[in-house]
């Protein structure tokens, strides 16, 4: 994939090294026995220095190749910049499943311009895919099959067909909730995952592994490059109907699939407690 504007396809070659690298940096900086103790605070601390290593890897490359550019961290970055470019970072989206040892994590990083994301990119590194975009250029992976591989997300099935993601908060009555609406919402469709990371839920609707996705209470890390990449596959993104995704909802899915499953979590008040 070649974006026609040069800006953008330097911002997409720095946001594909930033993700390759931080997530080279997590895969191979975990120690084996993390999980063995996970009720512990020490490995609890360990994924946390990881993280904050990670995002300083990629804000210290940004900087260094785009010190104008203003920068948005879940790990704390937050410079507003000059250049109206902004970096919109997840060092570690999926820290539960890190910890454990489970596949599903990611580093997400994303680019905006005046605003709007233009650019993102996803590393996966245990799956060994990588996932980017360009605003109107289409999305695109690489895995462990042959180049690069455009991706256009599945034809919309009937929503009691449509296979959906979701994901739950860290506080208790939020989860309660949210579970709640998950078992209302079982019967009407035709099941649900729960891989624990946003940005690899987001790609895996635009390579076509999932129909739907929804989650409350995500903050613009947790969506900014997988949202775009979504959308860039063909998918529709936003948020309770009319609105964009926020705090208070976010879904995603094919043509066909969205605007029922919107529907759906707006009746069911997916959205609040």
């Amino acid at each position: 994939m070649t974006p026609h504007d040069p800006l953008h396809t330097e911002l997409l070659d720095l946001a594909r090294e930033a993700a390759r690298r931080a997530g080279d940096l997590l895969r191979d900086g975990r120690p084996a026995d993390l999980a063995v103790a996970a009720t512990k605070s020490s490995p609890i601390d360990v994924v946390t220095e990881m993280d904050i290593a990670a995002e300083k890897l990629i804000t210290d490359l940004i900087s260094e190749r785009r010190p104008e550019d203003g920068i948005l961290g879940e790990e704390g970055a937050a410079t507003e910049g000059t250049s109206g470019i902004r970096w919109v970072i997840d060092p570690l989206d999926g820290t539960v499943n890190y910890l454990y040892g489970l596949p599903t994590w990611a580093v997400s990083v994303a680019a905006e311009q005046d605003g709007e994301t233009v650019v993102g990119a996803v590393a996966v590194p245990l799956r060994g895919e990588a996932f980017h975009a360009v605003r109107g250029a289409g999305a695109w992976a690489t895995g462990p099959w042959e180049g690069e591989r455009r991706l256009t997300c599945r034809p919309a099935p009937p929503l009691e067909q449509a296979l959906v993601a979701t994901g739950f908060n860290y506080v208790t009555e939020v989860r309660a909730h949210q579970a709640e609406v998950a078992r209302r919402l079982i019967p009407l469709v035709r099941d649900i995952r729960r891989s624990g990371s946003a940005a690899v839920d987001l790609c895996d609707l635009a390579a076509g592994r999932l129909d739907g996705y929804y989650e409350r209470g995500l903050n613009p890390w947790d969506w900014a490059a997988g949202n775009l990449v979504a959308r860039e596959a063909g998918a529709l993104t936003g948020g309770r109907p009319g609105e964009r995704p926020s705090r208070d909802l976010t879904v995603a899915g094919t043509p066909g699939v969205f605007e029922p499953l919107q529907s759906l979590l707006e009746d069911l008040g997916a959205w609040h407690d």
